[in-house]
């Protein structure tokens, strides 16, 4: 009972399934028709939204449906909602990481790439809210210590370069890989990159140290960015803003959303590049049920906030609190209440309906609902301020939208051009997960030692080494 046991939790996650580098390498070399007219397509999008930026650069921020008292529309909902998907990857591959979640080794690098590109349209969105976007540099060149926007742009700043470290790391051995594989400019491109990388036992060594150290330091960087971007809100006194719970309410959110991209890229890369005998229904079901959890905290912490406002019935607030639940936002907030909470629970906590494509339609869900949850909170707020002044209807104009479809066009152009440069899945963490597991299951079956694991002692392993350093020499 005990040896079955063992195996059955030292069993590989992918089991029976060799790793196949060729099979990994092989959509980096080769671009078919189908991405090509894909990338047309978003490059065409991305075309029309520089358009539109230079149009509003050029007739003022008035071509927007912008205006007092509702200064902050589209753009900063955007901005919101892209720092909250970045905290999908590095958060949750860093705790994966560190739980030694063995299943998470063929999705890590996925979500690693979804942070660091977001992070940037992030920022972009900031830039493209501001009439001057020449003048973004004032809050560096004459900072203003006690403002929030300080402390974000710090955080975010921080979490670039924390993140951008996170991915390059593990990437090093596959990028040997392609050293070895290629000629021409690529191979001049991936020798630069890999560092004189050859797999000996002390580079292993200090990269498995150097990744675990980032994976520690990543997860409160993580976490602070989306406190500080909550603060910006609650830091005011807008009604509905101004509230203790909204630092631990956008980290929820962030993780919610950051999961839900997740799944999504990983069922159009499995698709698309025939990676189905590395992305697995149980990589699926795994972030699934993460997902339902993380429904279910998003559910107790919107009703904690509507809650304590409506018991509170302070006019200023309780005027928001109307608009959202049953005026003029009700249909966005009532749509985020489905999106969030009851299409992604009635899908996922039923384990027949768990599949891939199940936790496909919740994810979109989720993303979909967070995107509304980010402008049920900056819109309605600002329609009710305290004083109001005149009444004045926002609705995004042609350029706002515009500039939204080209951050996310743009979004999609770079993560395909990311995996025709590298792999997007770790070939060389698959492959001593797979030497590791050979070691233990020699163990069990009485023929060999304890495997010390990679990194151990200051030594990799001598089931580990050979899949690292194999061919890279």
């Amino acid at each position: 009972m005990a040896v079955r046991a063992l195996e059955a939790d030292l069993e590989p996650a992918h089991p029976g399934v060799l790793v196949d580098p060729d099979a990994i390498v092989r959509p980096v070399l080769s671009v078919g028709p189908s991405f090509k007219r894909w990338a047309i397509a978003m490059a065409a999008v991305v075309a029309w939204a520089l358009f539109a930026w230079i149009w509003q650069l050029w007739r003022g921020l008035g071509v927007t449906g912008l205006g007092r008292p509702v200064y902050w529309g589209l753009y900063i909902t955007n901005f919101v909602f892209f720092i909250g998907v970045s905290h999908a990857g590095t958060l949750i591959s860093a705790i994966l990481r560190i739980v030694h979640a063995e299943w998470r080794r063929s999705i890590t690098r996925m979500a690693e790439v979804i942070t660091v590109l977001v992070l940037f349209f992030g920022v972009g969105n900031i830039l493209l809210d501001l009439g001057r976007p020449d003048r973004a540099l004032n809050v560096i060149t004459h900072p203003h210590f006690r403002s929030p926007l300080l402390w974000d742009v710090m955080s975010i700043s921080v979490y670039l370069m924390a993140s951008s470290i996170y991915l390059y790391l593990p990437l090093i051995p596959d990028i040997a890989l392609l050293r070895d594989r290629v000629s021409g400019w690529r191979h001049g491109f991936y020798r630069r990159l890999a560092l004189g990388w050859a797999g000996t036992p002390r580079q292993i060594h200090l990269l498995e140290r150097a990744i675990g150290a980032m994976a520690i330091i990543v997860i409160p960087i993580a976490v602070s960015v989306h406190t500080v971007v909550s603060w910006v809100f609650a830091m005011t006194i807008q009604p509905m803003w101004h509230s203790t719970i909204f630092g631990p309410y956008f980290v929820v959110g962030a993780i919610f959303s950051g999961i839900a991209a997740i799944i999504t890229a990983m069922v159009i890369v499995r698709k698309v590049y025939g990676l189905e005998r590395y992305l697995q229904p149980v990589h699926f079901n795994n972030l699934g049920i993460l997902l339902l959890v993380m429904s279910c905290l998003w559910l107790y912490f919107t009703f904690a906030e509507h809650i304590t406002v409506w018991y509170g019935q302070e006019p200023t607030e309780l005027s928001v609190f109307d608009a959202r639940l049953f005026g003029r936002f009700a249909p966005f907030f009532w749509a985020m209440f489905l999106f969030c909470f009851v299409v992604p629970f009635a899908i996922l906590a039923n384990p027949r309906t768990r599949t891939i494509k199940g936790t496909l339609i919740a994810s979109i869900s989720v993303n979909l609902g967070m995107w509304l949850e980010r402008f049920t909170i900056v819109v309605p707020s600002l329609s009710n301020p305290r004083v109001p002044i005149h009444t004045f209807l926002y609705a995004p104009s042609w350029v706002e939208w515009s500039l939204m479809a080209g951050c996310f066009a743009a979004f999609t152009l770079l993560y395909m051009g990311f995996t025709k440069l590298f792999p997007i899945i770790s070939i060389w963490e698959l492959q001593a997960a797979e030497a590791e597991a050979a070691g233990w299951m020699a163990l069990v079956a009485g023929e060999g030692d304890e495997p010390a694991g990679p990194g151990a002692n200051g030594e990799a392993s001598a089931a580990t080494e050979p899949a690292l350093a194999g061919g890279w020499r």
